[in-house]
């Protein structure tokens, strides 16, 4: 497990990118959102199995390529995730990442944020789609030992203050 690798998940739409764009922004080394790299890798969604795959890919590589300080638009967490949001088993891959590739305890989740939730090219969930998933995230983190740590929602320089005290 790394103590310096601090893990961000929640539904889509919630601010979690946003808020870690801005942490980019002051110096901060910051892990990119795989799912949304897939798709447009793949020109749209994959069929589930395949995406699954890609994405436990992306954040394994992700994973291991981290130094230092590293603040994660999602994790391996996510991609297990992933597979049971698909009604899928994870794969035996998604199951060792789960169990070798750990983050901090302490685990940053964006609530449903209705007033910022907006659709687009790659983000397709429907608003009843983005509050499941949101929920399965924090039930994944919790069967894997971790504790959930709500986001305030608050603007983007409030939840980074919020980040980095927490994260000190």
């Amino acid at each position: 497990m790394s103590d310096r690798f601090f893990a961000f998940t929640g539904g889509p739409g919630a601010g979690k990118t946003t808020l870690l764009r801005h942490l980019a922004g002051l110096g901060h080394a910051v892990a990119p959102e795989s799912a949304r790299a897939v798709i447009r890798a793949q020109g749209g969604r994959p069929p589930p199995s395949r995406f699954c795959e890609l994405i436990l890919e992306r954040d394994v590589a992700t994973y291991r390529a981290a130094r230092g300080l590293t603040f994660f638009d999602r994790g391996v967490v996510d991609a297990w995730a992933t597979f049971r949001a698909y009604r899928l088993a994870p794969s035996p891959a998604a199951e060792a990442a789960v169990r070798t590739l750990r983050y901090q305890p302490r685990v940053f989740i964006a609530p449903p944020w209705k007033a910022i939730y907006v659709q687009d090219a790659e983000r397709d969930q429907t608003w009843a789609e983005a509050v499941a998933t949101y929920e399965a995230c924090a039930e994944a983190y919790a069967a894997h030992g971790y504790e959930l740590v709500q986001l305030p929602q608050a603007d983007v320089e409030s939840r980074a203050r919020f980040v980095l005290a927490s994260a000190a």
